[in-house]
């Protein structure tokens, strides 16, 4: 029993420091999107990724899959880190709330289930309900202020297609994250830098832009995301996408811990929902 005790430890910090260095990006893009544009954000995020993922692969000189892998990589990144990071940030650009978006994109997890799994288990459906539910308060306040946006619907569902298709893709390359990561991230700063006359430019070099860049282009977009990558390439698809569900959680306890915006009652009684229903549902066994 103490073997096992410590195995679900050390199985679990990964899992907790990914939902924690996750929830951190919407505070910082916050801050990046004060001094920069959302392109010009999403640009620098990702030229910044790249120079952390080349440090990283210097001793092998290995920044590429394998030849045979790389068109199908590619085509991941597109979708998995280019395509959603653009998808998102025009939905808030179009007038939708993060909560809004946050709803929305909380349907991952569940089209992710009915998508792989054959026969949904009633009590994982149980628990994604659940665990939605609970996201839904967590985010009310935001989902209260919000306003019909058909232009931030779209594109919100534009992310949550090329989410939930990008998991689904990434789930099944085998290559370390490390060697997929330098050809995605390159594609999604190709992806945009194309879509940077869409939008006004609007950069102002601070101190805070500095530090978000930074934050964003080593800590989630190589740090986090090599996380997310080895916990797909180990775990079960459903159980790895419904972690997201916490997400908006973390986002809000952060937000009371470091600025000191304290946490409504309806949130936290959201989040303790959410953890419920991810507990049903990492109990529950896949149907097939």
């Amino acid at each position: 029993m103490c073997f096992l005790d410590r195995r679900i430890l050390l199985n679990a910090w990964p899992t907790a420091l990914f939902v924690l260095l996750w929830s951190s990006g919407a505070i910082f893009s916050r801050w990046g999107l004060d001094d920069a544009s959302p392109f010009v954000l999403l640009a620098l995020r990702f030229g910044v990724a790249l120079v952390f993922l080349w440090l990283l692969g210097w001793r092998e000189r290995r920044w590429l899959p394998e030849p045979g892998t790389r068109a199908q990589v590619a085509g991941t990144g597109l979708l998995l880190v280019g395509g959603y990071s653009c998808a998102y940030f025009l939905a808030l650009d179009q007038g939708l709330t993060p909560g809004a978006l946050a709803t929305i994109l909380g349907v991952q997890p569940i089209a992710t289930l009915l998508l792989q799994e054959r026969r949904a288990s009633a009590a994982r459906l149980v628990g994604l309900g659940v665990a939605l539910g609970g996201l839904v308060l967590v985010v009310l306040d935001s989902l209260l202020r919000a306003r019909v946006s058909f232009s931030g619907v779209g594109w919100a569902l534009a992310a949550l297609a090329c989410i939930t298709l990008g998991t689904i893709a990434q789930k099944r390359i085998a290559l370390a994250p490390t060697r997929v990561l330098p050809l995605q991230c390159a594609v999604a700063l190709l992806l945009c830098l194309a879509m940077l006359p869409v939008q006004p430019l609007r950069l102002n070099a601070t101190p805070m832009l500095a530090v978000s860049v930074l934050w964003l282009g080593g800590v989630i977009s190589v740090g986090a995301t090599v996380l997310l990558y080895r916990a797909l390439r180990s775990g079960n698809l459903v159980n790895v996408t419904s972690l997201f569900y916490l997400v908006p959680g973390g986002t809000a306890l952060l937000d009371w811990l470091l600025l000191g915006n304290r946490m409504a009652p309806l949130a936290l009684l959201g989040l303790g929902l959410v953890v419920a229903g991810l507990l049903l549902v990492f109990k529950a066994r896949p149907a097939g």
